[in-house]
């Protein structure tokens, strides 16, 4: 039986996806984790529901967990369509790395910046965050992408459709 275990992630991550509550992982995740977590590109597809926040989070946070941090630099970013996903996501990432030392905070707009700011100027390895937010802080220098490691485009198909192209690139 495959189990979370049998896919190499690191013991930090396994005791957060096993408070978490999870011991076997999904179809999406069974096939997503071998081929992130050994560093290649991934293209991901399935429906609702089958862990595919999962199937990207746990490769990502593997991977910071067992290299060096660099200081207080931004080690991963995940871009999100909405508000609404990117609190799921940045969820996920609080949930499952629970038993590392890995910060993350969710950057969206409809409310003010300040809390943002201050979570970014204490360090954080992981952003999740909505493009037009993203770019505000971009354009303000409360942001350094310089040494992201992992980006995540969720529901990137979805950011194309809302218009978002010339932000994401």
């Amino acid at each position: 039986m495959l189990t979370f275990k049998s896919l190499g992630l690191s013991e930090a991550i396994l005791q957060g996806v096993l408070a978490a509550g999870y011991s076997t992982p999904t179809p999406i995740q069974a096939e997503a984790l071998p081929v992130a977590c050994s560093g290649r590109d991934l293209i991901g597809c399935a429906q609702t529901g089958t862990g595919k926040t999962a199937a990207f989070v746990l490769p990502m946070l593997h991977r910071l967990s067992v290299s060096p941090r660099r200081g207080r630099a931004v080690r991963a970013l995940v871009v999100t369509p909405t508000r609404e996903l990117a609190l799921q996501v940045e969820k996920a990432v609080r949930t499952y790395g629970q038993c590392t030392r890995l910060r993350s905070v969710a950057i969206y707009g409809g409310v003010g910046m300040g809390p943002q700011i201050k979570a970014l100027r204490r360090g954080v390895d992981v952003i999740v965050a909505t493009p037009g937010r993203l770019l505000d802080h971009m354009d303000r220098g409360n942001i350094d992408l310089g040494r992201v490691e992992v980006l995540v485009l969720d529901e990137a198909d979805r950011m194309l459709d809302m218009g978002f192209i010339r932000d994401i690139r």
